[in-house]
């Protein structure tokens, strides 16, 4: 049976399980099946849990989940997501924010915060309340208190992202990632083309800024032909991997609504690796994102046992001005220049990216 795999906060100690859950969905069920979701998640390696619920039903029975495993799980918390009569809503107004987080951790019956989360930065000009009405002020300083491990922000548009991570004060950034937003086929929360989110991933890794991903079933669009903008439906498991493949990724973070919810999710942890190719992207990708390599690795096996998508990623980071991926890349055992020019490799590529042309220019860059 595979078990959760962990990825390790760039910026601290804490090692996240890569299937992670969002409670959003939880407004539904009852009490006790909350409280039993929860428990059977942790029971099951899961250790990251978003808490932006879309009713405040999910925080108490949460709280009862977690008492006595609090060392045993990591959450992100929204500043600016409040509860007006039970029911989700968002708020730049810096007292209401307070009591409600005061409200949340007396549901969950904690004394600090995992990842205290900016909400929903998606204008300039949220960036802008969030700074002048004392709300980044008031987190940095739960932060220097100790009650906040680690400040993070949530966001569909790249453009705002980058903004934010020009200040340094982001561990983790949540972003909305799936193969329908990435090659621009999404709704109005696909934000930037293929080129600037992909760029955008490679900045938070060279910067060392995890990513917890948020819609990686589109909604659940993508899990129905009738619904998907592709025409064809992908699995559960295709959508996780795939995002789970993208550069600084460390959990992706579907909603439940119910045990049944979590159960399957929790098939992504058994899944072969047949089940998890999402090579079949590739018969759908727009001229747009063609040639882009995406280190899925569905190229290999490869004759000289090159990890094609692992020269590229630390290529592209490099690019990007990690100076880090060019040692990474000198410790690999097999290099680009390795390449045997055979092709078989680009025959397999679901991206149509010249591998081969790729290998002589990635060997003479780093080869300078």
């Amino acid at each position: 049976m595979r078990k959760v795999e962990y990825r390790k906060l760039p910026h601290g100690t804490e090692q996240i399980g890569t299937l992670g859950i969002g409670t959003g969905g939880l407004v539904n069920a009852s009490d006790e099946e909350i409280e039993y979701a929860i428990s059977k998640a942790i029971d099951n390696g899961i250790n990251f849990f978003d808490l932006c619920a879309w009713a405040s039903n999910v925080f108490a029975p949460f709280g009862r989940a977690i008492k006595g495993r609090r060392n045993e799980i990591y959450f992100q918390l929204h500043f600016g997501a409040v509860y007006r009569n039970s029911q989700y809503g968002w708020s730049r107004d810096l007292d209401q924010i307070k009591q409600t987080f005061a409200w949340e951790m007396q549901q969950l019956g904690t004394d600090h915060v995992d990842f205290g989360f900016l909400h929903c930065v998606d204008e300039s000009e949220d960036w802008e309340e969030i700074v002048s009405g004392g709300i980044l002020q008031y987190v940095q300083e739960l932060k220097e208190q100790g009650v906040v491990k680690h400040i993070g922000f949530s966001s569909h548009t790249p453009s705002v992202c980058n903004r934010i991570l020009d200040t340094g004060i982001a561990d983790m950034m949540m972003f909305s990632l799936n193969p329908a937003y990435d090659l621009e086929c999404g709704d109005e929360y696909g934000i930037g083309t293929t080129l600037e989110r992909a760029r955008l991933l490679r900045r938070c890794e060279t910067m060392g800024v995890g990513v917890s991903v948020m819609k990686p079933f589109h909604g659940g669009q993508l899990l129905d032909e009738t619904t998907s903008p592709f025409r064809k439906k992908l699995t559960t498991t295709q959508c996780l991997q795939y995002c789970l493949d993208r550069p600084a990724v460390l959990v992706a973070l579907p909603g439940i609504r119910n045990v049944t919810d979590l159960d399957l999710l929790l098939t992504f942890l058994d899944a072969t690796p047949e089940q998890r190719d999402y090579s079949v992207i590739g018969e759908f990708t727009p001229q747009t994102a063609v040639g882009n390599c995406v280190y899925c690795n569905h190229c290999q096996p490869c004759p000289a046992h090159i990890d094609v998508g692992l020269v590229n990623k630390y290529y592209d980071l490099a690019l990007a001005g990690d100076n880090i991926a060019s040692d990474h890349y000198d410790k690999l055992k097999v290099k680009a220049s390795a390449c045997v020019q055979c092709g078989r490799c680009e025959k397999r590529c679901p991206f149509k990216v010249k591998q081969m042309d790729k290998m002589a220019q990635i060997s003479r860059y780093f080869g300078k």
